[in-house]
């Protein structure tokens, strides 16, 4: 265990609202015991804040309610005082046009909240696709101790005696749908046997990507990251973290202790072990550089292309996260890493992960694969693949062990559109001109042009190609793609187009040229034509003058360098607020 320095009551942060014998202690406390509290339940004892990211609308996060009562449990337990603090609910799919556009917001609210009050230190509720990075931001950025508690996965689920995953299965029977080989009724009914219990998307989507990769790094228990939603293990899990949150306070153990470059390193093994969702590729860089750390895409397609995917899971394999827990978990695919692991780094229980990984065991060697028997070899795919060339000077990615082995390397005509509804409308139409040679580009879905960079990135298979049978081409985006999906896509294009970055020059009938085995994209068109367009491109006007939209799209940077505002970048410390 690691051997601390316990600090004195006098040292918590807490003690200066609470401690002092002037008239604005007296108000402190007297406002607390306005809330039942005995004085001597709070007085003297660790504030931890728990930061939760419960909303109707999230069903990911539908248990926290509950969740945040087990850690208070486990605070009480400790002889600390836990209060609960409501933090912005960024639940995927009902949060418009894009919970990315408010990552940044529940990452600025995440350190406001903890800054604010007489917190010394917090727990973090959240697991739904940005609300982990979101809250690992404040949390780095305040630098109190700190522990991540997953939201878990949701429950395996069935339709007609085949295995279905959380968005994987939504756009395989909506392609079915349109090839008319199941019918309407067959898609109502899907609604209500896919998604079969709270918690986060049951694939290697972003969640449980960035939930893993949180866990690798030793921010949360290790291993809590697999706990299925709706297991009894969760709520335990839950209380443990109120209990230790207590204890880290003690010990003043923070991010800035745990987070080091090699337990990025173990974050980044473990991204490309799992499969994981492409998302991540910005949430990491932006996390990093908050701890002052260097990560860069060319630093992430390296590690992909030394670790090939282990976990067999959609939309790489063919299993769910139930199946991955059953197994052995997190710990199991971090224990067949072998020496990609460092196994001295220090994680929020005080220990080295290697005590935990070293004693790991896997129960299911088709789920949890070993470096020699991976899901997909390195030669026929990687998690990350960066690219660049005159179409992205700055990088685009691709999950090429999700992809079209047969499309990595492809020349073909550009089908360029600049918004989805005139998009989605093309690609209705089964008379629409295209072939399955044509490269379709959606453009003006960045990070400014979205805003907030949508899940855009899986742009459809036009209806004329299903038809025919064709289930896959090349499409292009500066956007991102759902972790959830699948096929031969290139996404986060930089700079964007909305910016003014090569895609926005592209014109119908260009060729297109993807190498993904060389880690290139190019626009095969004379310079002097592109520098001719470069001259008549004019921006789009933009649609927000005031609210956050308008703060985001004057700040945010590009998606090579994580989509962070550049107010919130960098660990310069920032003052404590004073109490007068």
């Amino acid at each position: 265990m690691l051997k601390r320095t316990k600090k004195t009551l006098d040292e918590l942060r807490s003690q200066r609202w609470y401690a002092s014998d002037d008239i604005r202690g007296f108000a402190h406390r007297q406002r607390t015991q306005q809330t039942g509290l005995r004085r001597e339940e709070f007085m003297g004892k660790p504030v931890i804040g728990i930061l939760n990211t419960w909303s109707d609308m999230s069903p990911c996060h539908a248990h926290l309610r509950d969740r945040a009562q087990a850690v208070k449990r486990g605070v009480w337990q400790a002889g600390g005082y836990p209060v609960e603090l409501p933090a912005l609910s960024v639940g995927e799919v009902m949060v418009k046009p894009t919970t990315m556009l408010y990552r940044n917001f529940l990452a600025m609210e995440a350190e406001e909240l903890l800054r604010s009050h007489p917190v010394d230190g917090c727990v973090l509720l959240g697991g739904c696709d940005k609300s982990t990075p979101a809250l690992l931001m404040g949390a780095i950025s305040m630098n109190l101790p700190a522990i991540f508690c997953p939201a878990g996965p949701m429950s395996n689920g069935r339709w007609r005696g085949t295995l279905t995953g959380a968005g994987t299965h939504t756009k395989t029977y909506w392609n079915a749908l349109q090839r008319g080989e199941i019918g309407a009724s067959d898609w109502v009914d899907l609604e209500s046997r896919m998604t079969r219990s709270f918690g986060t998307c049951n694939t290697m989507g972003t969640a449980s990507t960035m939930t893993s990769i949180i866990d690798a790094m030793g921010l949360c228990p290790t291993g809590a990251s697999s706990i299925p939603a709706v297991d009894s293990g969760h709520a335990r899990m839950a209380s443990w973290c109120g209990e230790r949150a207590v204890q880290m306070v003690w010990e003043d153990l923070k991010p800035s202790d745990i987070l080091t470059p090699e337990s990025l390193s173990n974050g980044v093994a473990a991204y490309m072990a799992l499969g994981g969702s492409t998302n991540a590729a910005i949430h990491l860089i932006a996390m990093a550089r908050r701890a002052g750390l260097s990560l860069t895409l060319d630093d992430l397609a390296r590690a992909a292309a030394r670790i090939p995917v282990l976990a067999n899971l959609f939309p790489s394999g063919n299993k769910l996260m139930e199946d991955f827990w059953f197994a052995g978990g997190l710990p199991a695919l971090l224990a067949k890493l072998g020496d990609h692991i460092n196994r001295a780094c220090v994680t929020v229980e005080g220990r080295p992960i290697g005590e935990v990984v070293d004693r790991a065991e896997c129960y299911d060697d088709e789920t949890i694969r070993s470096l020699e028997h991976p899901v997909v070899p390195l030669d026929k795919g990687r998690t990350l693949v960066a690219l660049r060339g005159n179409l992205a000077p700055q990088g685009a990615i691709m999950k090429t062990s999700a992809a079209t082995p047969e499309l990595l390397v492809h020349r073909g005509p550009a089908l360029v559109f600049d918004d989805p509804g005139a998009m989605n409308a093309a690609c209705s139409r089964e008379d629409l001109e295209i072939t399955p040679d044509h490269v379709l580009i959606l453009r003006n879905a960045g990070p400014v042009g979205g805003p907030g960079m949508p899940e855009w990135g899986n742009l459809p298979i036009p209806k004329a190609l299903l038809k025919r049978g064709i289930n896959d081409i090349v499409r292009i985006c500066d956007g991102r793609m759902s972790g959830t999906h699948f096929g031969t896509c290139v996404l986060h294009v930089s700079p964007e187009s909305a910016v003014g970055g090569p895609l926005a020059l592209v014109h119908d009938g260009d060729m297109i040229v993807l190498d993904a085995v060389a880690g290139t994209l190019q626009l095969d068109v004379p310079e002097a034509e592109l520098t001719r367009r470069r001259q008549e491109w004019r921006p789009l006007q933009p649609r927000y003058s005031r609210s956050f939209t308008a703060l985001y799209q004057r700040h945010v940077s590009q998606a090579h360098d994580g989509c962070d505002f550049d107010f919130l970048e960098g660990t310069e410390a920032v003052p404590e607020p004073p109490i007068y």
